[in-house]
């Protein structure tokens, strides 16, 4: 089953992001990770992360979610998990 995790940054937090994130993309790295991306502001700035992962409960996902390096160092005000349908685009196979 897929789960996106939406995590919003503190304010004033990109230096502790930057100062994270070599140990967060590690951590990624070692998961059942289906795509992940900073969140940008209006002015093109890293404010937050789109995860979607695919894991068997939203329990796995919470803890995912509270071990990662970024969720350790307190650089999240919010974060959201939900389950997530890929709707596109469609791994159909096309009949020749």
């Amino acid at each position: 089953m897929l789960f996106a995790i939406y995590a919003l940054d503190k304010e004033d937090s990109i230096q502790l992001r930057m100062d994270t994130r070599e140990k967060h993309l590690a951590y990624l790295a070692n998961s059942p990770l289906v795509f992940a991306g900073p969140l940008l502001d209006d002015e093109g700035s890293m404010c937050g992360s789109l995860i979607v992962l695919e894991m068997e409960n939203i329990s796995q996902v919470q803890n995912f979610a509270d071990e990662d390096p970024y969720a350790i160092a307190g650089l999240f005000k919010n974060v959201e998990i939900r389950r997530f349908l890929k709707a596109f685009p469609r791994d159909e196979i096309k009949n020749s």
